[in-house]
Formats: structure tokens, sequence, C-alpha cells
């Protein structure tokens, strides 16, 4: 990684005894005012549901209600190249997964791969509501000079809070919303922290300091600064890792479990219970489509057999 950013002019913590030793001193931040609604936020969350479901559906195959057998027959088909596509995409490792399917049916290795996809697909889902929600709460806080939508693939939003001292420049968040820690691997860090705080520092739009912010939706806790393991040095001191414990506070003048009960309650009012994983009903046409794009792409024998792991060694490793 190259050299990091020189740190920025805000308050910071500068009790070396504080876990939070280093990151932005909150308390010289305008507080929050006031507190959204809760019929406000309740409407929110359903907009953020309705907006995340758009974005990225939760629903295994999307079939209308009117429905036609030829419908059918199309989204049992898309269905089905979407689960090889998943297949090939989303493997352990070329090897591992290779030995793995080996000598397995397609129907049975088709299974594992839907149910694989329809966890993921709500994962995929949730990390949009919690995106739309937070951003929305941002807005409606009245806490912020400005809120923009960035969308980026680096930062998700940019928020400007003032500080109480009155002739101080205002501060520029950079957030990027992430469901959990790991949605990152650790080798992943260092160059999401410099994509990130590359966009604060080209913003010429920004007026004052800067401070990113990797913003964790649901693991609990507070907050720190990324540390380099091996020299004990900070990614970048500008950077830093907001729980959720400290997210929604800071963002929504809400708890994490507050937050999470308002949303229960909308998901109880307009919809039933998911099934799990496990429980859903695969539609057979579907298993078999993925078959037919098994056997297109020579992995399968007659009988519908991986019978050569080392097709599969190829197929995985194929760009």
């Amino acid at each position: 990684m190259s050299a990091a950013p020189m740190p920025q002019s805000y308050p910071r913590i500068n009790d070396p005894d504080n876990k939070m030793y280093g990151c932005l001193d909150t308390d010289t931040l305008k507080p929050h005012h006031d507190k959204i609604p809760v019929e406000v936020l309740t409407q929110m969350i359903r907009e953020a549901i309705g907006k995340a479901n758009q974005k990225s559906s939760r629903e295994s195959i999307i079939i209308p209600p009117d429905a036609t057998a030829a419908d059918l027959t199309k989204a049992y088909r898309r269905a089905g190249k979407d689960l090889f596509r998943y297949f090939k995409r989303y493997y352990e490792d070329p090897a591992s997964t290779a030995h793995q399917v080996y000598k397995k049916h397609y129907r049975d290795v088709g299974a594992e791969q839907f149910r694989s996809r329809v966890i993921q697909k709500g994962r995929m889902n949730s990390g949009w509501r919690y995106q739309f929600l937070l951003l929305d709460c941002a807005v409606h806080s009245q806490r912020f000079k400005n809120v923009s939508d960035l969308g980026l693939a680096e930062a998700d939003f940019n928020a400007v809070i003032e500080f109480t001292k009155p002739d101080a420049l205002p501060l520029s968040l950079y957030v990027s919303v992430k469901n959990r820690r790991n949605t990152l691997g650790g080798q992943d860090w260092p160059k999401a922290i410099r994509a990130l705080e590359t966009v604060a520092v080209n913003d010429r739009n920004r007026v004052g300091p800067y401070c990113c912010v990797f913003g964790i939706v649901m693991d609990r806790g507070q907050r720190h600064i990324k540390i380099e393991q091996k020299t004990g040095q900070a990614y970048s001191t500008n950077t830093e890792v907001w729980l959720s414990d400290f997210l929604w506070p800071f963002f929504a003048n809400y708890s994490y479990e507050e937050i999470m009960q308002l949303v229960l309650d909308v998901l109880l009012s307009v919809q039933e219970s998911e099934e799990l994983a496990t429980q859903i009903q695969i539609p057979t046409e579907v298993l078999e489509f993925f078959g037919e794009e098994c056997r297109k792409a020579g992995l399968i024998n007659a009988e519908g057999y991986f019978d050569d792991p080392y097709k599969l060694l190829k197929f995985f490793c194929k760009i």
C-alpha cells in the first residue's frame, strides 16, 4: 500500500486508554435536535424494502401471477441458466469444487447451488435495504447540512455535518455501507480504505476536512481505526469502521435494536414469514434446465453425472 494520507485536521479522541483513541471526537459535532417520528421512519423502512426488492429481489424465481404455460417455461429456463452462471462464478475454489462435485448428479448439485443462491440473494437484498434506510435516516434526521447519494462502488453516500464551534469548516463524511465486517476479507481492507479515501480527496465540491467511514449495519460494537497487524500502523488515520451500536444512533438517532424491531414490525405487516432455504421446493424444470447447461458445457455424462474432474477444473478456471 502507498504512503498513508496526511491526517485530516478535525478534533480527535486523544486519550490513549480510550478504545477509540485517534477517532473523530463526535462531541465536537452538532448533535441531533429531534427524533424522526416513528410513523415517518416506518414509512422509510417500507420504501427501503421496496427499493431493495427492485434492486436485488429475494425471490429465487420471478413468475408473474397471470403466467401462462409458455411464461412458466421461460421463467424456469432463465432460472436454470442463472443457476448455471452462479455455479460457475461462486465456487469454493476450482480444485476443491471439482473434487466435491465429481461423481455427483446434476440434480443434486443444482439443488445445493439453488439453496446457496437463495441465501446469497437474501444477503444482497438486506445489504441494499439497510443502505437505502441509512441514507434516508441521514436525510430525515435534520442533523446534517447536506446528504448526497453518491452511488459509487467505493462510497455510498456523503454527509456534511457542522461542528459546534461556529467558525469551523464543516466535516464531510464519506460512507461505505456493509452488512458485516466479514463482507471484506482481511486482504481487501487496505484496497477498500485507499479507494474510499481517494473519493474524498478528489471531491472538488468538498469544503473542510473529511472522514471516511465503513458503516457496518449489523455487527455489534462501537468504532475503531483499522490497523495493519505487521506494523501496528493505521492504514489511514482518516478512515474509521463504525459498528451498528454507533452507526445507527449517529445517523438515525435510533439504536440498532430499535431499528431492527421496526424493520421486523414492517416485515410482519406486509408479508408472510419466508421459507428456510432447505424448505424451498425447487421446480424440477429449473434443475432440468440447469442440467441442460451442464450438458452443453460437456460437464456431465449421458446419465447426468459429473464424470471428469479435470473438465470441471478447466471450467472453473476459464475466464
